[in-house]
């Protein structure tokens, strides 16, 4: 009888027990479900926020959407500081002395009977005046990123500082750079002429990018940054397409600033050319070379940072008030390539920068910046004096400084990343 007793009240604990199990199981599922639908809803009122309503729309082969948005729709104007905004069409002044493209030699020239640089997009279509070009952002471009409020930043620390080549500082922040350089001097904007590849990329988390970086205050919490250039980066736009690209931030990358027109920032004022949007065509090995042009200058009269690309097209500007020390100049101006180095199966990451290949291979081989220049406080456009190169592990990505009469101040860039002497 005992034993009767016994039994039912070790199978009542065990009908209990069972009961809670399934009951936890029942709101570990709810709160799973949950957490998933509060992500989808913070995904779509963030997808709200940037995919503005568009006048017209236009599908372009790679995949992108791109809507045509009137200007004062934009994204920069959900700033609080730009409610009363009045947009400047143009800028007050262009720096003088703008180098002329027709002064470069044939041999250097792409070659006769290809398309000058576009955007694929324009193979289907182009946005109305008085509208801009954005690239629609997609619910699976948001949640590859980390967290909704990552998506479209740069990480913390990501700004080569050069002779700072100390082994934690690789290792801390996984970005390599091959890079040339002027500090010392008030400078209000830079140019050059990049090389436009499509570098492989090893691991979807890593990026390639060719760009030049505006830089005003320390490397500390509060640098002030304007980058532009073209990019490979599978994380932000699902690809491995080559993509002209712009980047801010006023405080170190932690809490401002953005990519192309991800936050509220840049003012674009350009109908034809969409920031995000994939370059073509791109150089090929011992093959036809491309290039682009990218000139950032500080207007004297307003005091905004407008940015044109090619000889054609201003593209807009960054508001001065986004800053605190480029609202005055910039300290330090860098040209070159960065990757990130996940260090995947903990060895170097094989993801290349620029072509791929060492400086040393040089013209159609190796990819290039030529005719970089400064812009002084007169507005002028000036070759920089005491230009200085840094790359943390040379073995791995490096760089290479010279000068002639047609490309002026140029260097060659880059590497392959993991190699005998990079493991």
């Amino acid at each position: 009888m005992g034993d009767v007793h016994f039994s039912r009240e070790r199978a009542g604990k065990v009908v209990v027990l069972i009961f809670f199990w399934m009951l936890s199981l029942i709101s570990l599922s709810c709160g799973a479900r949950l957490s998933v639908s509060r992500q989808k809803l913070q995904v779509q009122n963030h997808l709200n926020r940037l995919n503005k309503p568009a006048v017209k729309t236009i599908q372009s082969p790679d995949g992108d959407i791109i809507d045509c948005v009137h200007l004062a729709r934009q994204p920069a104007f959900d700033h609080p500081f730009l409610k009363d905004h009045k947009i400047q069409m143009r800028p007050s002044y262009h720096p003088e002395g703008l180098f002329d493209e027709n002064k470069v030699s044939d041999t250097e020239k792409p070659k006769k009977g290809s398309n000058p640089i576009t955007q694929l997009w324009h193979m289907n279509g182009k946005c109305p005046e008085g509208t801009i070009p954005i690239r629609r952002t997609k619910e699976e471009d948001v949640l590859r990123a980390s967290s909704v409020k990552s998506y479209g930043r740069k990480k913390h620390r990501a700004t080569p500082q050069p002779r700072s080549a100390d082994p934690d500082l690789i290792n801390e922040s996984g970005h390599q750079h091959a890079i040339a350089y002027v500090e010392g001097d008030k400078y209000y904007g830079a140019k050059a002429t990049i090389n436009v590849w499509e570098p492989k990329i090893q691991q979807p988390n890593e990026f390639s990018l060719s760009q030049l970086w505006i830089l005003g205050g320390s490397f500390g919490e509060d640098l002030n940054s304007i980058e532009a250039g073209w990019q490979v980066s599978p994380d932000l736009y699902g690809d491995n397409n080559t993509r002209l690209f712009t980047y801010w931030t006023s405080d170190a990358y932690q809490a401002t600033g953005c990519y192309n027109l991800l936050c509220s920032g840049f003012i674009q004022i350009n109908s034809e050319i969409a920031m995000g949007a994939s370059i073509s065509p791109v150089s090929a090995y011992r093959n036809s070379q491309y290039d682009i042009s990218i000139l950032v200058w500080k207007d004297p009269k307003e005091g905004h940072w407008w940015m044109q690309f090619g000889n054609d097209y201003v593209l807009g500007y960054w508001p001065s008030f986004l800053f605190s020390y480029l609202a005055d100049s910039a300290s330090m101006i860098e040209w070159g390539g960065e990757v990130v180095n996940s260090e995947p199966d903990g060895h170097h990451t094989s993801t290349q920068m620029g072509s791929g290949r060492f400086p040393e291979e040089g013209f159609g081989k190796s990819s290039y910046f030529r005719n970089i220049q400064v812009v002084d406080d007169s507005n002028n456009l000036k070759a920089p004096k005491g230009l200085g190169t840094f790359t943390e592990q040379s073995n791995c990505y490096d760089v290479q400084t010279g000068s002639n009469g047609d490309w002026g101040h140029y260097f060659y860039y880059g590497g392959p990343g993991k190699n005998a002497n990079c493991p």
